[in-house]
């Protein structure tokens, strides 16, 4: 299955902005972007299905993160702007199963497959 690396965390001030990246080893049909903070449940922020660019976000971060792939070069992003602290988490880049249909990208206990993880702190 497809191997995530994702790249770009670090540490920013309150209303600050960062990019995080993810390196796929190929680009499935839905990826998205997770989160966990301590203490907390893993929490979908957005979805992507990768053929034609539709979008899927969770309403905590819907006008503030934004979601993108170049496929060209097997790499997801993450926009992360206007950050508050409760933003804190690792953030993980993952993929849902092969050859999914659009409407799966929205759902994301479909996604199976993670990537390592890079830590965003808020402050």
């Amino acid at each position: 299955h497809v191997q995530l690396v994702e790249s770009g965390g670090g540490s920013v001030q309150t209303g600050g902005s960062l990019t995080l990246s993810c390196a796929a080893s190929g680009m499935d049909s839905c990826m998205g972007w997770f989160r966990q903070a301590p203490g907390a449940e893993r929490e979908g922020l957005a979805g992507i299905f990768t053929a034609s660019g539709n979008t899927y976000y969770d309403a905590s971060v819907r006008g503030r993160f934004t979601i993108s792939r170049d496929n060209a070069k097997n790499t997801l992003y993450l926009q992360m702007t206007s950050l508050k602290p409760e933003d804190t988490a690792m953030y993980y880049c993952a993929a849902a199963p092969p050859y999914s249909v659009q409407w799966v990208c929205s759902l994301y206990s479909a996604y199976k497959i993670w990537g390592q993880g890079t830590q965003v702190t808020v402050s």
